[in-house]
């Protein structure tokens, strides 16, 4: 009996095995058969069956939604903008804006004006040259009040203190600032008055013993202005500093200075070409300058025609800078010499006084404590 009982419960644990698995496989076929049907068929040579006509429809049903949603985000994307051209009619600066916006790029050469004539000739050159050296383009009026009743043309030199510029008004408030160029034997006329009137006026002088001294109410300082800073592998013979106007500036910490007067002996071409390039001249209300026409002056190269036509092409780049002549007054007790001739009675120096039409200062000018 117990032997018929084992062989029963073993039969019975095969059948059920047996269904087991044919259940199992039942439900694999029915899963792959209904994901076959989900799955879009592969592409077929021929006519296109029914499925695959329902397929392409649903794809651009599909493709239909997605346009129309684009345009939708299209037609929010131009209101979006609109509203916010209306809110900031200005466009924001590009990205990403200069360092120093207002700083000058350094020029290389001096821009040369054309020939006066065809032929290049020396008289023709002269002729221009003269003509705009000996015609003012400015009128500056003096200022008449109870302040200043001096007569602003002090010896060979001039300023301008016309109320439409700043020196006037800056001179009242004693924040004026004055850098007068030159050696010891020149006139100080000029200095002097202006440093009575209330300007901070600093005297450069290369013969001076001391480096620094204060007279009165002058400062002098032993530096020569030049158009080049000293080469360092140069050791000088005398302790005199020659430096560029740019980097005087710098050493005392002046922005601006509200005249500069400069008595050069033939090396003023040179260094106003140093200031025009460097764009230095912005930084000055009034340039008073001496010229010397008896020669072509130091480092200036070339033929007669060419010295003259150089000579003409800085004093228009000085126009250029928004300087205007407003005084001229030559020199009688010097020779009558132009380049080494005679010409047009020319003398061979002239003192010229430009303002800066569009100067306006950066800050009030501080007294200089050594």
């Amino acid at each position: 009996m117990d032997m018929c009982g084992e062989k029963v419960s073993l039969s019975l644990l095969l059948r059920l095995a047996v269904l087991l698995i044919a259940v199992c496989l039942c439900i694999h076929i029915v899963y792959l058969e209904t994901s076959w049907q989900s799955s879009p068929p592969p592409l077929t040579l021929g006519r296109p069956s029914h499925h695959d006509l329902n397929w392409s429809q649903q794809t651009k049903m599909k493709s239909g939604s997605s346009k129309k949603l684009e345009k939708t985000y299209e037609s929010r994307k131009s209101s979006l903008w609109t509203l916010r051209k209306k809110e900031h009619p200005h466009p924001s600066p590009a990205c990403c804006p200069p360092l120093h916006p207002h700083k000058k790029a350094l020029r290389w050469h001096i821009n040369p004006q054309p020939w006066a004539s065809e032929n290049h000739s020396l008289e023709d050159e002269a002729k221009r040259f003269l003509s705009y050296i000996t015609t003012p383009q400015v009128t500056c009026a003096p200022l008449v009040d109870n302040y200043a009743a001096t007569e602003p043309s002090v010896g060979n030199w001039a300023v301008c203190l016309d109320p439409e510029f700043n020196l006037a008004h800056r001179m009242k408030s004693k924040h004026c600032r004055v850098y007068s160029f030159g050696l010891g034997g020149d006139d100080r006329s000029m200095d002097h008055f202006l440093a009575q009137s209330g300007c901070e006026v600093h005297c450069f002088d290369p013969s001076l013993e001391q480096p620094h001294l204060q007279k009165a109410e002058i400062w002098f300082h032993r530096i020569s202005l030049d158009w080049r800073d000293p080469s360092p592998a140069i050791v000088p013979k005398r302790q005199v500093n020659n430096k560029k106007l740019a980097t005087i500036l710098d050493d005392f910490g002046h922005r601006d200075v509200d005249v500069l007067k400069a008595d050069m002996e033939s090396a003023e071409w040179k260094i106003l070409e140093n200031l025009v390039l460097e764009g230095v001249l912005d930084s000055v209300g009034q340039l008073l300058l001496e010229l010397h026409l008896h020669w072509a002056g130091f480092e200036v190269a070339g033929d007669d025609p060419s010295v003259v036509r150089y000579w003409y092409s800085l004093l228009k780049e000085l126009e250029r800078a928004s300087f205007r002549l407003f005084h001229v007054r030559n020199n009688p007790n010097t020779p009558h010499l132009f380049l080494h001739k005679n010409i047009m009675n020319a003398t061979s120096s002239y003192t010229l006084s430009w303002v800066n039409t569009r100067w306006k200062p950066s800050g009030s000018a501080h007294k200089h404590d050594e």
